[in-house]
């Protein structure tokens, strides 16, 4: 390596560390979302699955709170200290790919700068491992390209298996991998040899926990997720969300160069063929899927997560490596000039305007719903009210308020939600006593109270309560207190997956 290839090598990784020192900062700051408060309650219970997902984003959390406790910090620090071994991966696959410290330092500062990464390691969901396991199945595959090696498919096997635990949206890589084998040449030869089905092998035998979990539960998992692609209906009022999104989601400047890359990468003399199909086929299988799923329901932004790590390398040989016409030449030297100050300062209004609101004059914006900011005085004004009237235990309607009430009320406090009982399969049940007992319901106005009068004999309204930010009221919960249960205290109803039909 030379004095210029270990400089590049050198400043890259500082401004990796600073990124990352910036999401710990503001993941200390910033309250938990009401999914990262459920994914929190998965923590302390680890399991081989759950309802919603595999479990790997609860052992993330689980390891984080083990380091800084149950904070938010704590909460969150493993996702963003991932980052780091996901854009080792990135670097390294970059250089084996396209041969350049250049487009390798690009690819891992452009994947940091993206809002994607940025606060999607900082906010915990099962994206964040995804991602990081992502990189390293990209890795493994770009040293089965280069070195010729079989035994790297094993490692392709042992990242794939735990991205399979990370989400389900992992199984669309056995499409692009066989795509891979079938359509460049240089590579067929290893659909002739054991190695690649050992790999699958591996990777199975990675995921056999959720799968056992599932048979345990009636493939609840398998049914929830995989009924998504159930086609009721045709429409195209959500297929034009998917460009808006990723454009905010990647930044402008990125989007763009990553657009530019894709394009360069599909033709001749940008690179080896056994290269650019992988960069193309990571990106454009799971595309494919996602714009075909948008023909029958909302693709959420943030499913498109296992995408950005080929896309910014794609991006990177766009802004390093593809020779464009004098004029594109110029569009890209600027986009790639102005990607990371614009992404680190859309990051900082993000987190300054979720904490504060400031920015939109302490108006409402998409922010309110998930970050649970002003859950911290809201929890002391509902545990007044508990230890007020006696209740001895605090229940909810919905799982992301059950979340936030069982981080944000004192620990040990019963927490339950009402309705769901099968987001709950893993973790203990109130003691009897407690659901025997007087129970605080906290609640909006649209509550479905109909199914609690049948339930108990006495509901009486204790109080209201505001969740604010600034003088900004959020939402408005009304506590009512349940007495005199006529039966089982919390609903037994199964999930529409296994409701009979």
């Amino acid at each position: 390596m030379t004095a210029s290839d270990a400089r590049l090598r050198r400043n890259a990784w500082l401004v990796v560390g600073g990124l990352v020192v910036l999401r710990l900062v503001a993941a200390a700051l910033t309250p938990l979302t009401f999914d990262e408060a459920y994914y929190w309650t998965w923590s302390r219970h680890l399991a081989g699955g759950y309802y919603d997902h595999p479990p790997m984003v609860a052992v993330v959390i689980r390891l984080g709170t083990m380091l800084g406790g149950d904070t938010e910090f704590g909460v969150r620090v493993v996702s963003i200290l991932l980052g780091l071994p996901m854009t080792w991966a990135v670097y390294e696959t970059a250089a084996l790919l396209f041969g350049g410290q250049r487009i390798a330092a690009t690819s891992a500062i452009l994947l940091n700068v993206t809002l994607m990464v940025a606060v999607g390691t900082m906010i915990v969901t099962p994206d964040a491992p995804l991602m990081v396991a992502t990189s390293f199945v990209l890795y493994g595959l770009a040293k089965v390209a280069t070195t010729g090696r079989g035994a790297w498919w094993l490692a392709v096997g042992v990242a794939v298996g735990v991205a399979l635990l990370s989400k389900y949206t992992a199984l669309f890589f056995g499409v692009v991998i066989l795509l891979w084998l079938v359509l460049v040449p240089t590579q067929r030869r290893w659909l002739l040899t054991p190695w690649p089905y050992l790999g699958g092998a591996i990777a199975f035998l990675v995921f056999v926990p959720v799968i056992v979990w599932n048979a345990d539960h009636q493939w609840v998992s398998f049914l929830k997720q995989f009924g998504r692609a159930r086609i009721d209906h045709m429409t195209l009022r959500y297929i034009g969300e998917i460009i808006p999104t990723q454009l905010l989601f990647a930044t402008p400047s990125i989007f763009a160069l990553g657009a530019m890359g894709l394009y360069a990468l599909g033709r001749r003399g940008n690179g080896a063929l056994a290269s650019r199909a992988l960069i193309a086929l990571f990106v454009w299988v799971i595309v494919a899927y996602f714009a075909w799923h948008s023909l029958h329901s909302r693709v959420e932004a943030n499913w498109f997560a296992p995408v950005y790590p080929a896309f910014a390398i794609a991006a990177a040989a766009a802004a390093c490596m593809v020779p464009w016409r004098p004029r594109t030449q110029a569009f890209a030297a600027s986009s790639l000039r102005w990607a990371g100050p614009v992404g680190i300062v859309m990051f900082v209004l993000l987190v300054v305007q979720a904490n504060t609101g400031i920015l939109t004059g302490y108006r409402r914006d998409v922010s309110v719903r998930s970050v649970g900011v002003g859950w911290r005085d809201l929890a002391a004004q509902i545990e007044a009210v508990r230890a007020r009237t006696g209740a001895t235990c605090v229940l909810a309607a919905d799982y992301g308020t059950t979340g936030w009430l069982a981080f944000y009320l004192p620990k040990g406090t019963c927490v339950a939600e009402y309705f769901e009982r099968i987001r709950w399969i893993n973790m203990p049940e109130p003691s009897p006593r407690q659901l025997a007992g007087k129970m605080l319901f906290v609640s909006d106005v649209n509550a479905r109270y109909s199914e609690l009068r049948q339930a108990f004999a006495r509901i009486e309204e204790v109080g209201q309560v505001q969740r604010k930010r600034g003088p900004l009221v959020i939402k408005t919960y009304r506590l009512d207190l349940l007495d005199g249960a006529k039966g089982d205290a919390l609903d037994r109803s199964p999930p529409r997956e296994l409701a009979p039909r």
